[in-house]
């Protein structure tokens, strides 16, 4: 490995390892822990690159360092669940760049989720439906092996049906091709919006999937790339199964 390559490799633990602290701080637990092992796979690659001892005595106090925070956090998170009592939240300021779904839903998705339930009643326009294309999108590039995915919404009934439904129909014949089955129902009195994965995560927005704002035109920064895309202001929750029981 050359140095640039090592170097570069150092500099991206040091910002990801720099992230879990500071989520860590903000007791944001769960995102914190992933970004702990994806700070410390990199490290760990540095260290096997590494030919200067004293570096390598430094890299490898690092990482008992930050390996040891990151199995208090596991064990934590893991009471928390038990006992009922996990309960995470997330405000996003208005105009925020850097909560794509990516970035919001993959901390709790894991290869063992295979169900989904998304409850919004807003999943009509077009706009939205794409919103919801790019949710299944993500969840179809894994790490998640979902198959089945449950979407209860309401109908348009303000001369947008035809659209609502063609969509959600094409979003289903597509999904099909990967193996991953949607089912639609619909509700006239819906109105709480939430996310649930069979892993045991609900994950509640209180603007939904509809939480990011419009470009200025389709050839803006951020159209594409809703990490760049600005928010409006939102508060997210987050709770394990467990905890929501008892609601």
């Amino acid at each position: 490995m050359s140095q640039s390559v090592l170097t570069g490799m150092e500099n991206s633990a040091v910002t990801v390892l720099k992230r879990a602290i500071e989520l860590d701080n903000d007791s944001r637990f769960q995102d914190s822990l992933v970004c702990y092992q994806e700070g410390i796979h990199l490290l760990l690659e540095v260290l096997k690159a590494t030919k200067d001892d004293t570096k390598k005595v430094h890299y490898r106090q690092k990482i008992t360092n930050y390996m040891d925070r990151a199995e208090q956090i596991k064990k934590q998170l893991n009471k928390l669940k038990e006992e009922g009592k996990y309960h995470e939240q997330i405000k996003i300021p208005a105009d925020a760049t850097g909560f794509s779904y990516e970035k919001l839903f993959k901390p709790y998705l894991d290869p063992f989720v295979t169900e989904v339930w998304v409850e919004d009643p807003y999943i009509r326009h077009v706009h939205q439906l794409y919103n919801f294309l790019r949710f299944c999108e993500m969840l179809v590039k894994g790490p998640c092996k979902v198959k089945t995915i449950h979407l209860l919404t309401s109908l348009d009934d303000s001369g947008g049906y035809l659209q609502q439904t063609s969509g959600l129909e094409e979003i289903k014949q597509s999904l099909q091709s990967y193996g991953v089955t949607l089912e639609v129902n619909h509700s006239s009195s819906i109105h709480d919006r939430e996310i649930r994965f069979n892993n045991g995560w609900m994950i509640k927005i209180g603007r939904g999937l509809d939480y990011f704002k419009k470009t200025q035109g389709r050839f803006s920064i951020g159209y594409c790339d809703f990490d760049l895309r600005q928010c409006h202001e939102t508060t997210v929750d987050i709770f394990h199964i467990k905890h929501t029981k008892n609601l």
